[in-house]
């Protein structure tokens, strides 16, 4: 996932049920967005990557193998 910008963070927390203004989503923007940039290197290579939902579906395909 590359670093979410104010928009999709709008979108993510109106989703979730807990809507926020513009100026908020944009300084939760800024505030993840470095962890993000950190994790960039390394994107698509972790088993678990950034979507930890994606655990059981990694373990379980390794199992069946």
């Amino acid at each position: 996932m590359t670093r979410p910008d104010p928009k999709q963070v709008k979108v993510m927390t109106d989703v979730a049920g807990v809507p926020q203004d513009a100026e908020v989503a944009a300084r939760i923007a800024n505030s993840i967005g470095p962890a993000f940039d950190g994790f960039a290197p390394v994107a698509g290579t972790l088993p678990i990557d950034l979507e930890p939902a994606s655990f059981l579906l990694v373990q379980n395909a390794k199992v069946s193998k």
